[in-house]
């Protein structure tokens, strides 16, 4: 579904990210880990043509969607959702809903309706002011306004960070449950061990550059990567 052929990429005269390659398949949910600052989001940042393109190509559904702009790749299904600002504070929980739709024609409480199912929670929240949330809350607010327009692929940038153990493992649950049904998911997660532990396969990154990969498991049971890159059981 996605293909990522040796992509360099930042965000001014300096690359953050050089020749990373990665696929991600119909229906996987693919992780990918590595230090901070290694490049990881703005990786996501390149898939959704919010950097600067020095070289490579990006393909999505056999298409070359290499330096599309980001309403074009939602038009094409593919739906993004960064780690910081992901919602409008002053917005209530349904006008940012709302916005998730702006570039498609009709339909919005038919989509509303099915980001309650998977999110249950905001339901009571719907004319609540997205910035008087919970952290969790938000976070879930900002997958759910990313599922509006119904894609087949979902970028997720640390969709964990800052969140208690406990919604944590909530927002685990859901992101396996919007694969389950039929999103194919890329997803950035510095709690490495329990995103790999629902991922499929998973790219381990350094230094802007690819350094591993495989599937998710294998790279649980590696004692290299463990030591490195997920700290010790």
């Amino acid at each position: 579904m996605l293909s990522i052929d040796s992509i360099t990429a930042g965000y001014t005269d300096e690359n953050i990210i050089n020749e990373v390659s990665l696929h991600v398949d119909e229906g996987e949910i693919v992780t990918i880990i590595g230090p901070n600052g290694c490049g990881k989001s703005t990786l996501m940042k390149s898939i959704f043509g919010l950097t600067r393109m020095r070289g490579g190509r990006i393909q999505f559904n056999g298409q070359d969607v290499t330096g599309l702009k980001p309403y074009e790749l939602v038009k094409r299904g593919l739906s993004y959702v960064p780690q910081e600002r992901n919602v409008f504070p002053a917005l209530s929980v349904k006008e940012n809903l709302e916005m998730g739709a702006i570039a498609l024609a009709g339909g919005i409480e038919g989509r509303i309706s099915l980001v309650l199912e998977l999110f249950p929670g905001l339901a009571d929240r719907m004319d609540q002011k997205a910035g008087t949330l919970s952290g969790g809350e938000q976070k879930m607010l900002a997958v759910g306004r990313a599922m509006i327009i119904n894609p087949s692929m979902l970028l997720l940038d640390e969709p964990s960070a800052a969140l208690s153990p406990k919604v944590m493992s909530q927002l685990f649950s859901e992101i396996r449950g919007i694969n389950e049904r039929g999103v194919t998911i890329l997803m950035v997660e510095q709690n490495a061990r329990r995103a790999l532990a629902i991922s499929d396969r998973g790219y381990i990154m350094e230094m802007g550059r690819n350094r591993l990969e495989g599937p998710a498991m294998n790279l649980l049971d590696n004692p290299k990567v463990c030591r490195l890159y997920l700290g010790r059981k």
